[in-house]
């Protein structure tokens, strides 16, 4: 009897596995990096782009403002939406909350809305934050890379629109390959 079920799982699992094999016409990693450039790219040819960071760091503001390329490999654009205030800049360490809408940039055209996703307009999600410049917290470097960086620019009360590739956005996402624009305000602790 044991060896019937154990001829019998073997044959299920060979036969998922040759099914797995014979079925399998999913894309290599690297072509998953293409797509996700041409994305990307496909988006911002309907913007205006700037390729650097202002050196005084006044960036234009509003929903006609540039999105600023803010690393060399173009893995992040932003487009300031409120500067916020200079007087309140976010210190390493500190608490920082932030609600967001994000739209997956795989699905963008121009003639379509993408459908976003995110605790923007639902106050019954928990709050979201991290503790600026501190990955090492699980907390905080789930969020990934790209959700802080516009705050080594603008004031904590501010808003941006930002394009983050896989690599710097969520860290359970990063193997999916996907990027996402997002519409993130970002709030002081009250504590």
């Amino acid at each position: 009897m044991r060896t019937i079920k154990y001829i019998i799982l073997s044959m299920v699992c060979l036969f998922g596995a040759i099914s797995v094999v014979s079925c399998d016409d999913s894309k290599s990693y690297a072509e998953l990096l293409t797509d996700e450039t041409k994305a990307v790219n496909r988006f911002l040819a309907d913007q205006r782009v700037v390729n650097e960071i202002p050196a005084d760091t006044v960036f234009e503001t509003g929903i006609n403002a540039p999105y600023y390329r803010l690393n060399p490999d173009g893995n992040i654009y932003m487009q300031v939406i409120k500067a916020g205030s200079r007087d309140n800049m976010a210190e390493e360490g500190q608490q920082i909350y932030f609600r967001f809408m994000r739209y997956n940039l795989l699905y963008y055209t121009t003639d379509e809305g993408m459908t976003g996703e995110g605790n923007a307009n639902d106050m019954e999600y928990s709050p979201t934050s991290f503790r600026f410049a501190n990955y090492t917290l699980q907390s905080s470097s789930q969020w990934g890379a790209g959700i802080q960086l516009p705050l080594y620019y603008l004031g904590i009360d501010s808003e941006v629109n930002i394009i983050i590739k896989s690599q710097f956005g969520f860290t359970d996402e990063i193997s999916s390959v996907v990027p996402f624009l997002y519409n993130i305000r970002y709030f002081k602790s009250q504590l």
